[in-house]
């Protein structure tokens, strides 16, 4: 590690108007980059890169690079075939049939074929391998290689969110021979059909490099990618301002206005799918009581939240789902009333509020959210105890329990983005009264027996329609019932030079580097 010259480093810091010493984490000037080589200046380190083993947008991010599924997004979260050309499903909704492109072959030259996809899928969704996204293949029976190009996926029970799913990054095709290869070290050699190569990783730095012998023609556009973890606001900026690296995130919304101001850089501003939330365990006094959760919505004035949290850079969430997904059914917002939220406390027993604990990450955004929660959460005599945690602790408390009684969660500070674009992703793993921890991640204890019938019949069916009613149907009870505080939806924050174009930053946050180009 070395230190910025001083001189520079103060007029840098003038420039992004902060007065604290930014620790300078580059390792490469642009004198010594090479012009066709792009660096992403991202905030943590990678956990993985085996897309079936990591939970975090930015480890499937990175595997996105090098993998790729049967379907896949666009950068408005569309689905789109991509290593698939088509598909056919019966009635059932239990029997997938899948096309596959022919002339497609793994970084290690073996082909891709329909018994990579039997291989692949198999493995998810075999519980003894014990994989962190096991759960989204649960459903699957098998699959048959009906011929080297045609795959053929029967389920156990009726699934009509299959193609969504698998569109998911835990749904990309690994190389058989690797895998047999590297086994459980897999998530550390990747071998997939995607645009770039695996070439090396260490604690804080991914590289990647051009798939010379990729299945579309003009891509990709740039020699490597480098992936950088620098957890510092300050010090990812300064490596954009510096030209160290062509593209940042997250831009931490309260210096987006300063970044702006740069004549080599531009601010990504777009709507996500990523909803800010406060869960409430519904199986714990006082949380147990419904008119104690409206009583909280009501307390919480969401506009002011996105303004004070985010900058503004945020809209109120105003259904159990953010409207860029799938099935969105809009509902009337809880009004911020804080004389209805007392008479609600009151009527079930606290008239004078209570006391209480909210678990959170301990990042900054996170911790600036709790602080505001906190306050206004005070207005109505609730007293609340931060609990701010390192990721992998909180992730623990959270996935160690294994009954509803031995949870001792009672408020949790969060948020989740669908990366299937689909209601089903959205809904089941936090809402349904079976997707408790550790098997999903309803960390608000919710059951409701008419939601969970509806979550049910609407992936038993692959019938648009019909999977719409049901959606509407269980929103509007969740939203009456109330498990959590409904906070926003935050926007996809983030910053370029004005030299990289045909990288996004889609939806759910992940990012998309394919046409990545430099000028």
């Amino acid at each position: 590690m070395t230190d910025f010259p001083a001189i520079r480093r103060r007029a840098l810091m003038g420039a992004l108007g902060v007065t604290a010493t930014l620790p300078w984490l580059g390792q490469v000037t642009p004198a010594q980059a090479a012009a066709n080589d792009l660096v992403v200046g991202v905030p943590d380190n990678l956990t993985g890169l085996d897309p079936a083993d990591v939970n975090d947008t930015l480890s499937q991010s990175a595997c996105r690079m090098m993998l790729q599924g049967l379907y896949g997004f666009d950068p408005e979260m569309k689905l789109i075939p991509v290593l698939a050309e088509s598909y056919t499903a019966d009635d059932s909704a239990k029997v997938f049939t899948f096309k596959l492109r022919q002339g497609i072959s793994f970084h290690d030259g073996t082909p891709f074929d329909a018994q990579a996809v039997k291989v692949n899928f198999e493995r998810v969704a075999n519980p003894d391998n014990r994989l962190k996204r096991q759960s989204l293949l649960a459903m699957l029976d098998r699959v048959e290689v009906v011929d080297p190009m045609t795959a053929r996926v029967i389920l156990k029970e009726p699934f009509g969110a299959f193609v969504n799913t698998i569109a998911h990054p835990a749904g990309m095709m690994l190389s058989p021979k690797a895998i047999a290869q590297f086994g459980k070290e897999i998530g550390r050699n990747p071998v997939g059909t995607g645009p770039f190569a695996f070439v090396s990783w260490n604690a804080d730095t991914l590289k990647v490099k051009k798939n010379t012998g990729y299945w579309k023609p003009g891509l990709p556009k740039v020699e490597t990618v480098t992936f950088r973890s620098v957890p510092e606001n300050g010090a990812r900026i300064a490596m954009l301002q510096t030209g160290e690296a062509q593209f940042i995130y997250p831009l931490p919304p309260e210096m987006a206005a300063v970044v702006q101001r740069s004549p080599n850089v531009e601010i990504v501003d777009s709507p996500s799918i990523i909803a800010r939330y406060v869960s409430l365990n519904c199986m714990k006094k006082p949380f147990s009581d419904v008119r104690v959760r409206q009583a909280l919505n009501h307390a919480v004035n969401k506009e002011a939240y996105t303004k004070v949290v985010y900058n503004g850079f945020a809209q109120p969430l105003d259904a159990p789902i953010p409207p860029k997904l799938g099935f969105y059914s809009q509902q009337q917002p809880y009004a911020y009333d804080v004389a209805r939220a007392k008479q609600l406390l009151a009527e079930a027993g606290y008239p004078n509020g209570f006391e209480t604990e909210m678990w959170a990450q301990n990042n900054t955004l996170a911790q600036r959210g709790v602080q505001f929660m906190q306050q206004q959460l005070a207005a109505v005599g609730v007293k609340v105890n931060v609990m701010p945690m390192e990721t992998g602790v909180l992730q623990n408390r959270i996935w160690s329990v294994q009954t509803p009684e031995e949870a001792q969660i009672q408020t949790y500070y969060g948020g989740w983005s669908s990366s299937t674009g689909d209601a089903d992703w959205g809904l089941r793993p936090l809402l349904w009264g079976q997707g408790f921890p550790p098997k999903l991640y309803n960390t608000a204890y919710y059951s409701n027996p008419d939601v969970d019938k509806a979550l049910e019949a609407a992936i038993a069916t692959a019938d648009p329609a019909k999977r719409e009613a049901l959606y509407k149907d269980a929103q509007a009870r969740i939203w009456k019932d109330a498990p959590w505080i409904f906070l926003g939806v935050e926007n996809v924050l983030s910053a370029r030079s004005k030299k990289l174009t045909g990288m996004y930053r889609i939806p759910d946050g992940g990012l998309l580097i394919e046409e990545a180009a430099l000028s």
